[in-house]
């Protein structure tokens, strides 16, 4: 008898079992874990007061995890316990690590209220979770919501929660007071988590690409890269400053589509009886 169970990645015995997994299989689970280790690793160096390395890992944890789901699916090894793998590591990601690299940093000096801020942000991405899980089980739910996070996302919700320290580096002083605002930050963005917040995913938009814009796009990835290379914490503030003035904006585009489905809904109602 072996030592260690065998690898069953959809967790059933009832398709033709392989004696051998291929590497393809592996290799999103090889990048959820990496992305673990990042997320922890960014915890014990902020314990080490290495921050700027330590928000650097989280940054990194994030990229793995937009990473892991679209090497899965180009290499079409998608598992069940892929996601279950994936969904947990995002708790550590975007939950836990944030929240005690900020309390590390900044939130201390606010004392119990600033543990809070901290507790509540980690309890919110772990709830944020659960209901996206819940959701994609949904089959009521209509094909055009996919567009739309209920909530702001857990990897978003990590990179806004960080703009304290982004701040931080750039000469805001670190005081009781900045720890107070920055505790009142963390808790708002806990709640936009675990909001029913319509927050636009890209993910339609993803697939096509008008012709003329094809270039500046492209020009712009490249400047956004670039800057965040050249002028990292000055880009990161402003990026997760934009992505929370864009939120209206999304609130908007739902509302609307919203009004237009139930209008084509209306018509076709009326015509059955």
């Amino acid at each position: 008898m072996a030592p260690f169970p065998p690898y069953e990645p959809n967790g059933t015995r009832r398709e033709p079992r392989l004696r051998e997994i291929p590497l393809r299989l592996l290799l999103p689970n090889l990048i959820t874990i990496l992305a673990i280790c990042a997320g922890l690793s960014g915890i014990r160096l902020a314990f080490e007061l290495r921050f700027e390395i330590a928000v650097a890992m989280v940054l990194t944890a994030a990229l793995l995890d937009a990473v892991d789901g679209r090497v899965a699916r180009m290499l079409k090894a998608s598992s069940k316990f892929g996601a279950q793998m994936d969904s947990l590591a995002d708790v550590v990601n975007f939950g836990v690590a944030p929240a005690l690299v900020l309390y590390v940093y900044i939130l201390d000096n606010a004392g119990a209220f600033g543990w809070i801020a901290a507790l509540l942000f980690a309890i919110a991405c772990c709830l944020r979770l659960a209901r996206f899980n819940v959701m994609l089980e949904d089959p009521d739910r209509p094909a055009w919501k996919a567009d739309y996070f209920v909530g702001v996302p857990a990897p978003a919700g990590a990179l806004l929660v960080l703009l304290p320290v982004y701040l931080g580096f750039l000469g805001v002083p670190l005081n009781t007071t900045s720890a107070f605002i920055a505790s009142g930050f963390v808790v708002a963005i806990a709640l936009l988590m675990v909001s029913r917040l319509p927050v636009y995913s890209g993910k339609s938009s993803g697939a096509r690409i008008r012709r003329d814009i094809v270039m500046p796009a492209m020009l712009g990835v490249v400047l956004y890269v670039a800057l965040l290379f050249s002028y990292t914490w000055y880009t990161m503030a402003l990026s997760a400053i934009a992505y929370l003035l864009v939120l209206p904006w999304g609130v908007r585009a739902y509302s609307k589509r919203e009004a237009k489905e139930a209008a084509q809904i209306e018509p076709a109602t009326d015509e059955a009886p």
